[in-house]
């Protein structure tokens, strides 16, 4: 069920519309997404979700061109410094002021502590490796962006600078939106959408995903954008907000000293926290052992970090619950295809077995269950992670791997 916006609004002024001269798209991809916005069907009103960084703002700037009515819209999640906190707001507001394009900042820092943030903590400590992207993606980003702009602004498309694209249900071979990956292969962000809705899908527009991420710099420089040559931000924002993945998670968890253990009990090692540990981890155990070793299991109840050797960490199947169908209905059939079990891992083959739904799969609404048998052994399998499963460059769907 998607999250309510609180009623905190704080629209910024709309400035008047910049007159200086654009000149043509510098790259044949840039001239391709003008040409496929301007044709695009229906209303040209669209709000788009600005980060302040160059994607989302290339973004506003490719539908503005293409003689659409754009209007940014920020979601506020974090106080202080951070890329999509003070620095983030204060580009977008500028971006938007560029474009001569109104700004709403909407303030959602409660739901997105108690969506994303505590849900993190809570993971962690029990020894799972969540994946707040996805989650972040659903919960927090399009589904209240989309009720805010039609609610508030009486807009119902909502844009974004992801590497994804989706082939809407009247141009695919099933009727049903469907998620592809981006063309950008270093930059495609289709895993960590996995888990839209259809309803959500139908009304997006990502104008970014047949470019490169050159094509989106060049493009940047073209518009004079503010942000052309920003850095680029980290996967995951709370890293870039707190400096590292681990001073978020000290500033959270006090350490709790445990022991790293082999499979059979053998102590071997001490840590000041599992949650600084990853399944299939074998660098900066602090370890000294005859062989590598790697993370195989992490203990939550025991406080213990379990590993093995390279012969004992891998893994042939997986169970993985909470699936999203995105493109195609649910199977009732085991099916081939590939699956990706980390945003930058590759895609390996295997078979994707239907399973029957528990009382509390039922009872969450997300009534569906597989387990994936792989042609090759894996080694990182990690519980809390997403399974997306593919077939060619078509997002199927995807689901959190259990423990």
């Amino acid at each position: 069920m998607m999250g309510v916006l609180p009623p905190a609004v704080c629209p910024l002024p709309a400035p008047v519309a910049s007159s200086a001269f654009v000149p043509p798209a510098s790259t044949p991809a840039g001239q391709a997404a003008l040409e496929r916005l301007r044709a695009w069907p229906g209303e040209h009103r669209v709000a788009v979700g600005l980060s302040g960084g160059v994607d989302s703002s290339l973004t506003a700037a490719l539908l503005v061109e293409a003689g659409w009515q754009v209007e940014g819209l920020t979601l506020w999640l974090m106080s202080g410094k951070g890329a999509c906190c003070a620095e983030g707001l204060v580009d977008a507001a500028g971006i938007c002021e560029q474009l001569g394009v109104p700004h709403h900042v909407v303030d959602f820092r409660e739901h997105f502590q108690a969506q994303i943030v505590d849900f993190l903590v809570q993971g962690y400590q029990a020894g799972v490796t969540p994946l707040p992207c996805s989650r972040c993606n659903r919960e927090v980003k399009f589904g209240p962006m989309l009720q805010w702009a039609e609610s508030e602004r009486s807009i119902g498309r909502l844009a974004t600078g992801h590497y994804a694209r989706v082939r809407h249900g009247a141009n695919s071979d099933n009727g049903r939106h469907q998620l592809l990956r981006g063309l950008d292969g270093q930059k495609d962000q289709s895993y960590f959408l996995y888990d839209l809705p259809q309803e959500a899908l139908g009304r997006l527009v990502f104008p970014l995903g047949e470019l490169t991420k050159a094509d989106t710099r060049l493009e940047a420089e073209r518009h004079g954008l503010r942000t052309a040559q920003k850095p680029e931000s980290q996967d995951l924002c709370l890293a870039d907000h707190h400096g590292s993945m681990k001073a978020f998670l000290d500033a959270y968890l006090p350490p709790r000293q445990g022991q790293i253990v082999l499979t059979d009990g053998t102590v071997v090692g001490e840590h000041d926290g599992i949650e600084h540990f990853t399944i299939g981890q074998r660098k900066g155990l602090g370890v000294a052992w005859s062989e590598p070793l790697h993370v195989v299991r992490l203990d939550g109840a025991m406080n213990q970090v379990v590993v093995a050797p390279r012969a004992g960490a891998a893994r042939g199947e997986a169970l993985v619950g909470a699936v999203n169908w995105v493109s195609i209905e649910p199977p009732t059939a085991p099916m081939e295809l590939a699956v990706q079990v980390r945003y930058r891992s590759a895609p390996e083959p295997a078979r994707l077995i239907p399973l029957p739904a528990t009382d509390a799969d039922s009872a969450a609404l997300r009534p569906h269950r597989v387990r994936l048998e792989f042609a090759e052994e894996q080694f990182s399998i990690t519980p809390g992670q997403a399974a997306v499963f593919y077939a060619g460059e078509v997002l199927l769907g995807g689901g959190l791997i259990q423990s």
